[in-house]
């Protein structure tokens, strides 16, 4: 997350976006690539995200309820926290999706 937040300080020369939930004081960031340069839904390898949160429930509710995680896209989500991995099957379970 800090590589990529650096890359977009420094002129943003892959398209990155980084997002949080508020400013300066966040509980979750997340990084991707901005949606409109890759076009292919299917490809989860170039529709990374990374994510870096300080409360589990922030990540809940951003793979929950926000746009910034769209279910029109396979993905790849990763992240270095305790919990990243039971997230993200509570939140796949509730709605019959599959995650490998």
């Amino acid at each position: 997350v800090l590589g990529t937040v650096m890359t977009v300080a420094r002129g943003n020369p892959a398209s990155h976006e980084v997002l949080v939930d508020s400013w300066p004081h966040f509980s979750i960031v997340l990084t991707r690539l901005r949606p409109e340069d890759h076009k292919d839904p299917k490809d989860y390898y170039i529709n990374q995200l990374s994510v870096f949160y300080r409360d589990k429930g922030a990540l809940q509710a951003l793979l929950e309820g926000t746009e910034a995680v769209t279910r029109e896209r396979a993905f790849q989500i990763t992240g270095m926290q305790d919990g990243l991995d039971e997230a993200v099957q509570e939140v796949a379970s509730t709605r019959g999706m599959k995650v490998e």
